[in-house]
């Protein structure tokens, strides 16, 4: 039984263009403002900073090597990016040659294996997305495919004792999961949760529970392995991802905007924000 819904999330941060790929890090929230080539840190207080430029409009995400270095997926360049010391950005891996579709999320697991996701074969007449795929780089830099037939490739989270990739399927109303060899391959492909929304970014907390954004619904949705609902927070704009963090990682960040269809998602309007809320669990696993 759904748990009544909380009060209303705070504004943390206005005007941006599209927040994405939200990862806690280093006491900030950093955040992808797709559109504007920007990737920000915000502070407890709202304060926001811009980091890093980078040569992508949209998609772009990021996440951190454990040694901490920034990794950059560069969509539809098939790039994925490393910040040196230096500030300098170099091609940590090229994923063109597995698919020239756009790639879209990452996420870095806690031995240092990085899952990118998208790409995949052309879509159907008249859609955006064909089925995508996930490819895993690993930590000697050798790049292979480990999934494919994703229904739109989204979100990404690993549990915290690294055997479990669970993955927003967007177009299949689901986060399907996947058992993690010890080299870094997927296996063991199953339904997590059928959902009843069209989950996008997502984060884990500590009682094993996932919360998913959903743009179309407009809210951010907590649900328990099997699909049962726990708990929903609402907003007046799409919301694109979450992500746990803040003091003992117990609150939930949202991105979110106005949704004007992807031809409209490069164009002026700054009605992206960063909302806020106390979760009923700290944060967990990876990204973050």
């Amino acid at each position: 039984m759904q748990n009544q819904s909380p009060p209303a999330a705070r504004v943390v941060v206005d005007g941006l263009a599209f927040g994405e790929s939200p990862r806690w890090h280093d006491g900030r929230l950093w955040v992808c403002n797709w559109g504007t080539g920007e990737i920000i840190a915000v502070d407890a207080h709202g304060n926001s900073e811009v980091m890093l430029r980078v040569p992508a409009v949209l998609p772009y995400s990021i996440d951190w090597l454990p040694d901490g270095r920034l990794l950059v997926v560069s969509g539809r360049e098939g790039l994925l990016l490393r910040q040196e010391a230096d500030g300098s950005l170099v091609t940590h891996a090229a994923l063109r040659g597995l698919s020239k579709r756009p790639w879209n999320e990452i996420v870095v697991d806690g031995r240092g294996n990085i899952y990118v996701n998208g790409g995949g074969p052309a879509p159907a007449a008249g859609q955006h997305f064909g089925p995508g795929t996930i490819v895993l780089v690993t930590r000697d830099g050798k790049v292979r495919q480990v999934a494919d037939a994703i229904a739109f490739a989204n979100g990404m989270a690993v549990t915290p004792d690294n055997k479990t990739l669970i993955i927003a399927e967007s177009h299949a109303n689901r986060l399907t999961a996947f058992d993690i060899a010890s080299d870094g391959s997927l296996s063991n492909r199953r339904i997590w949760a059928d959902l009843d929304g069209y989950p996008d970014g997502i984060c884990l907390d500590a009682e094993g529970a996932v919360w998913y954004a959903d743009v179309p619904n407009k809210h951010c949705v907590r649900v328990r392995e099997g699909g049962d609902v726990l708990q929903t927070v609402t907003a007046d704009r799409g919301c694109f991802a979450c992500m746990l963090g803040g003091a003992g990682r117990k609150t939930l960040f949202i991105t979110a905007a106005e949704w004007r269809g992807f031809e409209h998602m490069t164009s002026d309007a700054r009605t992206g924000q960063v909302l806020g809320i106390e979760a009923p669990a700290p944060g967990v696993g990876w990204p973050g």
